[in-house]
């Protein structure tokens, strides 16, 4: 490994504006985040790792605190002032900002904040789009202070394999002219994050481009090139693939897909009311068919011949064809003729055996 108090970096850091964002967020009482001056690699102390590699990476901290710039906690205050901005500056319909004021003063701001933002799809682009904007202003703003020389890595043209060999070539002071080209190119960007206009954007003049399809592109970062970081500082090194989606505000969750899941496992999973109505009736239509089927009065399978029976009968009018096979499929009445004498004393005699009284007519007593 080379003398790391005699290694220079010859051109500005390159560093992930999304990584640094991601720490800002996660950085709190529990957890430190450390940048490097001399590569830039970023260092997660993860309490997880084990207490004989905590030591390890406190004792390499100490011993070189000039190396090691500790990452600022986001305090309540801070988080506070980003939720308040965004609901002043971005959100226009009064009940929405009422409900959001309410939501940043109740317990768990920062969680109920999110998973109001993340129900509207229209307020969840704003807030992406107003959390990268603030969070980049003030990454810039405390590397600034820290006297960093750095660039971001999503704000350069160049393609990957140019970068990865810049960083090759970091520590050493001839190279070929290609990336003596690239280093010039890199030098004029990081002066850029020193202007004024770094820490106060000012919006574009003159009329608005066309309003064109929104197409997502897959970064290519480069690989992640350090030749300097201690056997203690590797378990350690904060080297995730984040994009711009994939940063997330929450506090508890390390990634935005981690977030969305447990929106989708919790009871607030939204439902399309007509769906919602549709399956009702389903429902009822389900309840139907089982009473029908359960019911001793009806025979479904006499209304399947019924259907069957309509339809072959083509040659006969409709009215024909329905009457003819509903009598068909109708139980038949007896015939019942006129009864015989002896019929109907036979009837009175088991009447009579059954202990049924004859009960003779009640006449009306004859006006006098």
């Amino acid at each position: 490994m080379p003398n790391k108090k005699q290694l220079k970096a010859q051109n500005p850091l390159i560093l992930r504006f999304h990584r640094l964002m991601d720490a800002f967020a996660k950085s709190d009482d529990e957890r430190d985040f450390y940048l490097d001056r001399l590569e830039g690699f970023i260092i997660f102390a993860d309490l997880d790792k084990g207490l004989e590699r905590i030591d390890q990476l406190e004792e390499e901290i100490k011993r070189n605190r000039e190396r090691y710039c500790l990452v600022p906690k986001m305090t309540f205050y801070e988080t506070k002032k980003f939720m308040e901005g965004f609901v002043n500056e971005k959100i226009y319909d009064i009940d929405t900002k009422e409900k959001l004021f309410d939501i940043i003063q109740s317990k768990e701001a920062r969680e109920n904040f999110l998973e109001f933002i993340y129900d509207s799809l229209t307020d969840l682009e704003k807030w992406q789009q107003y959390y990268h904007e603030r969070s980049r202003i003030r990454v810039i703003e405390w590397l600034r202070n820290e006297g960093f020389s750095f660039v971001f890595e999503e704000d350069l043209d160049l393609s990957k394999q140019a970068l990865e060999k810049v960083k090759q070539h970091l520590f050493q002071a001839k190279v070929p002219r290609d990336v003596e080209a690239m280093r010039d190119t890199i030098a004029a960007k990081a002066k850029t994050y020193y202007s004024n206009e770094a820490l106060n954007p000012r919006p574009k003049r003159g009329r608005p481009p066309k309003q064109a399809a929104k197409v997502d592109v897959e970064p290519h970062y480069t690989l992640d090139i350090y030749e300097t970081a201690s056997p203690e500082v590797h378990p350690f090194l904060y080297i995730p693939d984040f994009t711009s989606t994939s940063v997330t505000f929450s506090a508890k969750f390390d990634t935005e897909a981690q977030f969305i899941a447990s929106l989708r496992g919790s009871s607030r999973v939204k439902i399309d009311s007509r769906l919602e109505v549709l399956s009702q009736r389903l429902e009822s239509l389900r309840y139907l068919s089982d009473r029908l089927r359960s019911a001793s009065k009806f025979d479904l399978s006499k209304e399947g011949k019924l259907f069957e029976a309509i339809s072959t009968q083509k040659a006969a009018s409709k009215e024909e064809k329905v009457t003819g096979v509903v009598k068909s499929l109708l139980p038949k009445k007896q015939a019942h003729g006129p009864k015989k004498k002896g019929e109907i004393q036979e009837i009175i005699k088991k009447k009579r055996a059954a202990g049924i009284k004859q009960v003779t007519q009640i006449k009306g007593r004859k006006k006098k």
